[in-house]
C-alpha cells in the first residue's frame, strides 16, 4: 500500500457526527453504530471525531472504552465532550472533569457558555464565576497533558447582546492554554456576511486561534463554515450528512470538497476525497436513513442530467454543465432520460449503459419519440433505468428481449366474513418452449403475483432465487378522474451486487405492477448474463 500524505495541524477537520449528529430525530446509534461510523470517518481522513459525552451516559463511556480496545485510528483523533466545571467546585474535584480524563481521550472540547444571559439564567453563576470555571477546566486538564478545544455555546447571539464579555471568554479560554476556542452558531440563526464579520473582529481583539461550529437553521451552514474560514478560522466542526439537533449542522462532505476542491487546502489525506460519495451513503446505511438524493458532491442527482440543451453541450465537453469532474468525489455523472429529452441526452445514456448506437440518427431519433410518447401516458424514465435500457434495446435491437412469454395472469383478492383477506394469484407463461401454470399466495396481490412468477420461473431461471424486491411505489396520475385515473408503479430490485428500478403505467395498480415486475425479472436476468430464450 503506498503511504498517504497526511494534512498538518494548521487546520483542523473536526466531526461531530457521534455527538452532535446523533441528536437528529430518528437517529438512535447504538454502541456497535458508534464504532462502525467512526471506522468510515477516520478512513475517510478527518483530523478529529468527537465520539460522545463520557460519564454523562453510559452507552458513550462505553464507547470510548470500546473504541481504545477496537479500532487503531490511521488519521483521525478521538474527542471527548464534556463541560467546564461546575460552579462552587474545583475543577480536579469535578466528576465529570475525571470522566473526560478517565476517557483516555488525548483530545477534549469543553463547552463553555459564551452568552450572558445563559451564565446568569442557565448557569445561574455570575459572569466572573463562569469565566473561572473556564480558566481552571482547561489549565486542569492541559496540566494532565490532555490538548483542549473550548466550544463557546451560542457564541454569536451572545457576541451580538454583549460583545465585551463573549470575547472575554474567549481570551480566557485561550490563555488558560486551550489550543482552539470553536465560535459556535448554537441558534443556527446567522448569515454568512454576519459571521465573517464576528470572526474577524474577534481574531484580530483576542489573538486566539479560533473555530466554526454551525447549525443549518437559515440554510446556511456550509456558507457561514466557509465565512468563517475566509475570515481566518482554522478549525471547521462538520457532521456527516448534516445531520443534527432540528435541520441539522454543516455537512461535513460539502465543506470538506470546498475546502479540497475551491480552496486549494489540503485537508484531507491523499486519495481520500474520491471516497466521499461512499463514505457518506455507507454512513447513511449505517444511522438507518436513506442517502440524501440531492446532496451536494455526493447525492445520486448531483450530477445528474435532465434538459437536452444541457445533453448537447455535455456531449461536447461535460465541464460546460459541471462545476467540477465528478470522479474527483467518488461520484458519476448520469443521463435522465425523460421528455425533455433530445438526440445528445439518448446517445450519452447510451454510451452510459454501454450500448453503442453507432451514431444511428434514425434509431436515436425512434428512441427519442418513443420516450416522450410514453411519458405522455405516464411513465417515467429518469426514475426506471432499467426499464429504459429494455425500451432502448428493444429499439436496437429489433424487438424486446424475451426470456418468457406471458398467456395470462389473473389475481385475486377474497374478502372473508371474520374480516381476514386471502390474496391468490395464477401466471401461465411459456418459457423455453414450456407451457407453466403457476399459483400463489401473498400478503396482497401485488406479492401474490410476484411469488406466482418466481414459481414459474425459478426451475428454469435459477438465477432469479437471488432477486428481491427492496422497494415499491405507487402513484396515481390525473387525479381528476378520481379511481379511474392512471397509476404508474415504480419497484426497485436488488440481486445482491447492485439495484435496478422498473416502472409500469396502466389503469390500475395491479396492471400496473405487473408490467414493473416483468420488466424487473427481465432486466435481472440481462444482468445476470443469461442469453433471451422465450
Amino acid at each position: 500500500m503506498t503511504a498517504t500524505s497526511e494534512p498538518d495541524d494548521s487546520f483542523h477537520v473536526f466531526d461531530t457526527t457521534l455527538r452532535d449528529g446523533a441528536q437528529r430525530e430518528g437517529i438512535n446509534l447504538t454502541v456497535a453504530d458508534k464504532l462502525a461510523i467512526a471506522r468510515h470517518l477516520d478512513e475517510f481522513g478527518v483530523g478529529f471525531i468527537e465520539g460522545g459525552w463520557p460519564g454523562a451516559n453510559p452507552r458513550d463511556t462505553e464507547f470510548f472504552a470500546r473504541a481504545r480496545q477496537e479500532i487503531e485510528f490511521r488519521h483521525a483523533t478521538l474527542v471527548a465532550f464534556g463541560a467546564t466545571r461546575r460552579a462552587g467546585t474545583t475543577a480536579d474535584q469535578d466528576p465529570q472533569v475525571k470522566a473526560l480524563l478517565d476517557s483516555g481521550a488525548e483530545v477534549i472540547t469543553l463547552v463553555a457558555k459564551s452568552h450572558d444571559r445563559h451564565v446568569e439564567l442557565a448557569l445561574r453563576t455570575t459572569l466572573d464565576e463562569n469565566l473561572a470555571m473556564v480558566r481552571d477546566t482547561v489549565a486542569h486538564l492541559t496540566a494532565q497533558g490532555r490538548r483542549v478545544f473550548v466550544d463557546c455555546e451560542h457564541f454569536f447571539d451572545g457576541y451580538r447582546a454583549n460583545p465585551g464579555y463573549a470575547k472575554s471568554v474567549v481570551r480566557t479560554a485561550s490563555e488558560a492554554g486551550a489550543d482552539v476556542v470553536v465560535l459556535c452558531d448554537t441558534n443556527g440563526g446567522m448569515l454568512p456576511a454576519q459571521i465573517q464579520a464576528v470572526v474577524a473582529t474577534v481574531l484580530a481583539d483576542t489573538g486566539a486561534r479560533l473555530g466554526i461550529h454551525a447549525q443549518d437553521d437559515t440554510g446556511c451552514a456550509v456558507a457561514n463554515t466557509l465565512a468563517a474560514v475566509d475570515a481566518g478560522a482554522t478549525h471547521v466542526q462538520c457532521t456527516a450528512n448534516g445531520y443534527g439537533e432540528r435541520v441539522g449542522n454543516a455537512n461535513l462532505f460539502p465543506v470538506v470538497a470546498a475546502l479540497e476542491l475551491k480552496y486549494g487546502k489540503k485537508v484531507l489525506p491523499d486519495g481520500r476525497l474520491r471516497e466521499m460519495t461512499r463514505i457518506s451513503h455507507a454512513i447513511a446505511e449505517v444511522v438507518n436513513l436513506t442517502p440524501s438524493t440531492h446532496q451536494p458532491y455526493v447525492g445520486v442527482s448531483a450530477f445528474a442530467h435532465k434538459a437536452g440543451l444541457h445533453a448537447s453541450a455535455i456531449k461536447v465537453d461535460p465541464d460546460l454543465y459541471q462545476h467540477i469532474d465528478p470522479e474527483q468525489v467518488g461520484n458519476t455523472m448520469r443521463m435522465l432520460v425523460s421528455d425533455m429529452a433530445g438526440r445528445a441526452s439518448i446517445e450519452l445514456k447510451g454510451r452510459e449503459l454501454g450500448i453503442d448506437l453507432g451514431g444511428d440518427r434514425e434509431l436515436v431519433g425512434r428512441v427519442v419519440e418513443r420516450v416522450k410518447e410514453r411519458e405522455l401516458k405516464g411513465y417515467t424514465y429518469e426514475a426506471a433505468d432499467a426499464s429504459f435500457e429494455l425500451l432502448l434495446r428493444a429499439e436496437a435491437e429489433g424487438g424486446p428481449l424475451k426470456y418468457f412469454e406471458v398467456e395470462s395472469w389473473r389475481a385475486i383478492v377474497e374478502d372473508r366474513p371474520d374480516g381476514s383477506h386471502a390474496n391468490e394469484a395464477t401466471v401461465k407463461l411459456w418459457a423455453k418452449s414450456e407451457r407453466i401454470v403457476a399459483t400463489a399466495e401473498g400478503n396482497g396481490p401485488v406479492n401474490a403475483l410476484d411469488r406466482a412468477l418466481r414459481v414459474a420461473l425459478e426451475r428454469i431461471y435459477p438465477q432469479l432465487a437471488k432477486l428481491e424486491l427492496v422497494d415499491y411505489k405507487v402513484r396515481i396520475l390525473e387525479g381528476k378522474h378520481g379511481t379511474q385515473s392512471t397509476t404508474r408503479v415504480l419497484i426497485s430490485t436488488s440481486d445482491g451486487t447492485g439495484e435496478w428500478s422498473t416502472v409500469g403505467v396502466a389503469d390500475n395498480v395491479i396492471a400496473a405492477s405487473w408490467q414493473a415486475l416483468e420488466d424487473a425479472y427481465t432486466y435481472g436476468l440481462l444482468r445476470a448474463g443469461v442469453e433471451p430464450a422465450a
